[in-house]
């Protein structure tokens, strides 16, 4: 499998991890301390970590540093988009549209020789 498979696959899932730890708590322990939702999120964020670090090891083999970072901000909206919509039940907004192609626009440079 290419590497910027691997990587990308491990970073889909290190940031399902990370949304709900990062995210979760506002709906599902909003009448819980903060403290308990930030050792909740931790204990979440700590998956997210074990998938994280090895998707960038992996993919820093055949991509630039700027370029892992652009992917991880591409995967990171992508994964948190259908989270805000469908899970937080956040109204959709053509908004959502222009910054997706923004975003194109700097996968395109980041990625062009």
């Amino acid at each position: 499998m290419p590497v910027i498979f691997k990587t990308s696959f491990l970073l889909v899932l290190s940031n399902v991890f990370m949304t709900f730890a990062w995210y979760a708590h506002l709906k599902n322990l909003n009448n819980k301390s903060w403290y308990v939702a930030a050792f909740v999120s931790w204990g979440i964020a700590l998956f997210e970590y074990l998938l994280q670090v090895p998707a960038n090891r992996i993919g820093h083999t055949q991509l630039s540093l700027p370029q892992l970072k652009i992917l991880q901000e591409v995967i990171t909206l992508s994964v948190f988009a259908p989270f805000a919509l469908f899970y937080m039940n956040q109204p959709l907004k053509l908004d959502y549209l222009w910054a997706a192609l923004c975003l194109l626009g700097a996968v395109y440079f980041i990625f062009r020789s």
